[in-house]
């Protein structure tokens, strides 16, 4: 197949994905600490699982090649040495244990694991109390002793948003953006794209665009590629604007990207506008699905290189998103189509389980989610072909089709 990464646009037909399967990080959901994790309800995992294996499969009848996230991990730890201790030691780091022996416990208990990939998914599953041994002498501290019993029965978080491998980083083009991401409780999922973009042969020599470390945060539900030139970003709740000023600098002066203006949406902070793509998102070279709430006029910044290295230009537009849109992608008549057909109450709904978060496959031909029956319907009407996703256990992830992918390589339009 191919080498390396291609998403010069969101239609292109899609080539090679990334997933994440649903794994035992679901099981370790405690449903008073939710909020807490980022998450609105306890999925049911073996549902979710069916219903993964159900969109991957769609995703493979279309000659889409997918890949796994926890596969391509474990791979990097069976080929390189020492890259499994190096990732151990950054994931312990990260992982927010308490108590001054519990690290050294939860390290010999990962260590016991021989298998790589039963590893990686152990690490994405998070750690329970009732799974070690806890001593008194595995703490010294008071601290540690009184809040064992009190507070969490968990050790290590469990990762239950991984399967949305939308947002620890984002192809752009024929790079990366390896993100810092919003919260702590998701940030470490970034270090497993960090092994992935650093030692397969495949990947190691691509661009970054943005990196784990940088200070400000930024996630990739609020990254659209309009065209190999144009990049949309989302100043949103999970993106600083200080972040979109860090990939203007390494897209425009640090590296090959063929990107020549990016254009930077200043969308409402809040639960239903989180990402960029829960506002629109592309699913025919003139056709966008969007947020009902979102078609008034819109301020947009389009960033561009000033003449001297290091200059960014900057100019704000403020316009409706269907002028902003027919001028990012050169199409003279962009066909805007709301979530629940403009109904109120079914777009509320909808929107809540991700209407408008579609993935598409080539132009026209898009994944949608099951449930969303009004959008659905409104979709065929417009001409759009539809693969439909079972949705009942995905869906209270609250991410849809797009979310729960990350495109590794697309054809050009």
């Amino acid at each position: 197949m191919t080498k390396g990464l291609h998403v010069p646009s969101e239609i292109g037909k899609l080539r090679k994905v990334c997933l994440h399967r649903p794994g035992d990080e679901l099981l370790n959901l405690p449903p008073d600490e939710l909020e807490r994790l980022l998450f609105d309800d306890v999925p049911f995992l073996e549902v979710a699982q069916q219903e993964h294996d159900t969109f991957a499969q769609i995703l493979r009848d279309q000659g889409v090649e997918v890949l796994y996230l926890e596969n391509l991990v474990a791979e990097v730890f069976d080929q390189v040495p020492g890259a499994r201790a190096e990732f151990t030691d950054q994931y312990i780091a990260e992982a927010g244990i308490r108590g001054q022996h519990m690290p050294q416990i939860v390290r010999e208990k990962l260590d016991s694991i021989e298998d790589n990939l039963e590893f990686v998914k152990k690490t994405m599953a998070g750690m329970t109390k009732s799974e070690i041994d806890m001593p008194l002498t595995a703490s010294t501290t008071l601290d540690s002793l009184v809040n064992s019993e009190s507070e969490s029965d968990l050790i290590i978080d469990p990762m239950p948003n991984l399967y949305f491998t939308r947002d620890p980083f984002a192809v752009v083009g024929e790079g990366v953006n390896l993100n810092r991401m919003y919260s702590v409780t998701r940030n470490r999922e970034t270090l497993y794209g960090k092994y992935v973009f650093k030692y397969p042969p495949d990947y190691k020599d691509v661009s970054l665009y943005f990196r784990r470390d940088c200070q400000f945060h930024t996630e990739g539900g609020d990254v659209l590629n309009i065209n190999e030139k144009t990049l949309a970003v989302g100043i949103s709740q999970r993106t600083q604007a200080a972040a979109i000023d860090v990939m203007a600098q390494n897209i425009f002066w640090n590296s090959d990207s063929k990107v020549e203006r990016i254009l930077a949406f200043d969308i409402p902070v809040s639960r239903a506008f989180m990402h960029l793509d829960t506002v629109f998102t592309q699913i025919d070279v003139d056709k966008f699905t969007i947020h009902p709430a979102i078609m008034g006029t819109l301020r947009v910044y389009e960033l561009t290189a000033g003449k001297n290295p290091g200059d960014v230009n900057i100019r704000l537009i403020e316009d409706t998103l269907e002028h902003v849109l027919e001028d990012a992608t050169g199409v003279d008549q962009v066909k805007l189509i709301p979530c629940g057909g403009g109904d109120p109450i079914a777009a509320s709904r909808e929107q809540w389980n991700d209407g408008s978060n579609t993935l598409c496959v080539e132009p026209g031909k898009i994944c949608v989610y099951a449930r969303n029956t009004v959008t659905n319907d409104v979709l065929y009407k417009e001409g759009l072909d539809l693969l439909v996703v079972p949705s009942a256990e995905l869906s209270r992830g609250r991410g849809g089709p797009r979310c729960m992918s990350m495109p590794f390589w697309r054809e050009d339009l």
